[in-house]
């Protein structure tokens, strides 16, 4: 007799599933895409079994479909990420979300003396090593680990 899988999180006709997110990311990426407090409907599992990335997260997100800046600000906290566009109960678009060469107003800069701590202007940091998650401070030239920034 064949075993049917069951469906761990209900389905959403439209709105976007933020899937593979790393088990101990998954309420941080809630937090710095507004989810806790949205008035959409907002399911949020963690810890289910992935062989991608061991524990996973997932958060399914009813009528929102995520800009630009913010899948850029995802990707600080956990590049990698799949997002599956969903319209009609189906996926329409898939993509893993990569880390841009350029993060803007995105992260603070770790140098107290950085002219961004100390006048009102937005952050530049390049990306300059995605695979060790290296960013560097486009004004002091400081490098930081994108495992250890604060966000803006």
């Amino acid at each position: 007799m064949e075993k049917k899988k069951e469906r761990l999180v209900a389905a959403i006709e439209k709105g976007t599933v933020i899937d593979h997110i790393p088990a101990q990311k998954t309420f941080q990426v809630a937090q710095l895409l507004g989810l806790i407090d949205s008035e959409n409907q907002v399911t949020i599992g963690n810890n289910y079994a992935s062989e991608k990335v061991g524990k996973k997260g997932i958060i399914k997100v009813s009528d929102k479909f995520f800009t630009d800046e913010e899948i850029s600000r995802l990707s600080v906290v956990a590049p990698k990420v799949v997002l599956n566009i969903i319209r009609d109960y189906e996926v329409v678009e898939k993509k893993t979300v990569d880390t841009p060469d350029e993060l803007r107003g995105i992260v603070k800069c770790n140098n107290p003396v950085c002219i961004t701590n100390n006048e009102p202007m937005k952050t530049i940091f390049h990306v300059v090593d995605k695979d060790r998650g290296i960013c560097k401070c486009h004004y002091c030239d400081m490098e930081q680990e994108m495992s250890k920034v604060k966000l803006c």
